[in-house]
């Protein structure tokens, strides 16, 4: 079965760019989008991916707020923090939500389909490659 994978923006130019990088990898399904922090929750529940692409700012609930909330569900997803914004702060954020990885919007086409890679195999993306995953997990 095909690793499920539900990504979260605000804007849909960025969701259509986000499904356009992610589609050139055949062995992946784009289980679904959702638009805010509420949707994510929601979506998460009906179609149970996993890995959620999660936008940090979002209007209603951010990204930051909705993750804890997802990972309450007991789903089995990892979160992946999608953000133009990079700082020691908000890295240490993002931890402590419980997400297993960010990507900076900028460097997507660089780091995005890696950090995918890395969460499905139980690492974690934090912009300094992936952790977490031993070489036998990568053969």
């Amino acid at each position: 079965m095909k690793p499920k994978i539900l990504i979260v923006d605000d804007h849909e130019i960025v969701r259509e760019g986000i499904r356009r990088l992610l589609t050139k990898r055949s062995d992946w399904d784009i289980c679904g989008e959702a638009t805010n922090g509420k949707q994510a929750i929601d979506t998460v529940k009906n179609l149970k991916p996993d890995v959620v692409v999660l936008d940090i700012s979002m209007p209603g609930m951010s990204g930051l707020e909705a993750a804890p909330h997802i990972l309450k569900l007991r789903a089995g997803c990892r979160i992946l923090i999608f953000t133009m914004h990079d700082s020691a702060q908000l890295v240490s954020e993002i931890r402590d939500v419980g997400a297993q990885g960010y990507v900076q919007k900028s460097q997507a086409a660089r780091d995005l389909v890696e950090a995918i890679e890395c969460l499905l195999k139980g690492g974690t993306f934090f912009g300094d490659g992936c952790k977490g995953v031993t070489a036998l997990e990568n053969a």
